[in-house]
């Protein structure tokens, strides 16, 4: 009986330990400084959550599929350098969906490298990393972006407006969300995501096109990553040509701590929606109880290191190795 409790205990643990955490994490901040749980605190969060998970969303699809997307945060900075370079040279309604096309052709150009070529997909994200940066430092001459007249122009609407009081972002990224929940979890296309990320041999075998699968998973998150920039350049009006920079390393812990296989074939949207608000609840959390913004950079390491040890934890039943 000890031994199943123990059993039990660990594996308890390893599936929903970062959900302890997180709780223990609410708590703690609750008591260091009540305005923690406060609703315009709260509401806040999750708008200042909603371009990182809106892009968490996307990169959901490529890890489920078993592969990885580091190219995200410099494909950012790309679309929100973009969609303001272009709003005040041919206007925000033209601009918009030419930079949804521009994204939408690097995310089908990493799909053909990893999906029918087969290259291994973290060398190809992280030399498109730094591929996309250069041509995003290359697009805007090196110089940051900002909209002339900010104060006639509708675009502001997708990052600033808000709709019966609740800020578009929020929207947005409960809208992405659900139609993405949709169809990983309701569509054949879902499916066949599960069964590549799964066991690709097998699902060969079975019929499923891995190829055209995992390139329309890097087509998804492309078109997520698009959003994200649509939304970060309205919210400001204006931005660095580096602002997406760094933020891969945090999509992916939100994805891992929503549950997503770094091996691939497990994961859901909505737990990735956990993984984002988590982060973003433990950042706010340190800033309210006064430690520095660059603690959250150390944090989140610790948490990526914990997210994918539970990550194996899980896989093999316990917390430890049979050889520890």
């Amino acid at each position: 009986m000890a031994g199943l409790t123990k059993q039990g205990v660990a594996g308890f643990l390893a599936k929903q330990g970062i959900l302890v955490a997180f709780v223990v994490f609410m708590i703690v901040f609750t008591l260091a400084n009540p305005r923690f749980i406060d609703i315009d605190n709260i509401s806040g969060v999750v708008r200042s959550s909603a371009i990182l998970g809106v892009m968490a969303l996307g990169v959901t699809f490529v890890v489920i599929g078993g592969n990885l997307d580091l190219s995200v945060g410099s494909m950012m900075s790309f679309s929100t350098i973009v969609v303001l370079d272009l709003h005040d040279k041919i206007g925000p309604a033209l601009a918009i969906p030419a930079m949804f096309a521009l994204t939408l052709c690097l995310g089908a150009f990493i799909g053909i490298l990893v999906g029918y070529l087969k290259l291994n997909s973290l060398i190809v994200t992280l030399g498109m990393l730094s591929a996309i940066h250069g041509l995003t430092l290359t697009w805007s001459g090196g110089k940051n972006m900002d909209i002339a007249d900010k104060e006639g122009t509708w675009f502001a609407v997708f990052g600033q407006g808000s709709i019966l009081g609740i800020p578009t972002p929020i929207l947005l990224f409960a809208l992405v969300a659900a139609v993405l929940g949709i169809v990983l979890s309701k569509t054949p296309f879902g499916r066949k995501i599960y069964a590549v990320g799964g066991n690709g041999t097998a699902a060969t075998f079975s019929g499923v096109p891995r190829a055209r699968v995992v390139f329309l998973t890097y087509l998804v998150s492309s078109l997520c990553v698009a959003i994200a920039g649509l939304m970060q350049a309205s919210r400001s009006l204006g931005s660095q040509n580096t602002v997406g920079q760094g933020m891969e390393l945090e999509v992916l812990a939100a994805v891992i701590l929503g549950g997503a296989s770094l091996l691939g074939g497990s994961g859901t949207i909505f737990k990735t929606v956990i993984g984002v608000l988590i982060l973003g609840f433990i950042q706010n959390g340190l800033l309210l109880v006064g430690l520095p913004f660059y603690v959250q950079y150390v944090v989140t390491w610790v948490i990526i290191i914990l997210a994918v040890w539970l990550d194996i934890a899980a896989k093999r039943g316990r917390l430890l190795s049979p050889i520890a």
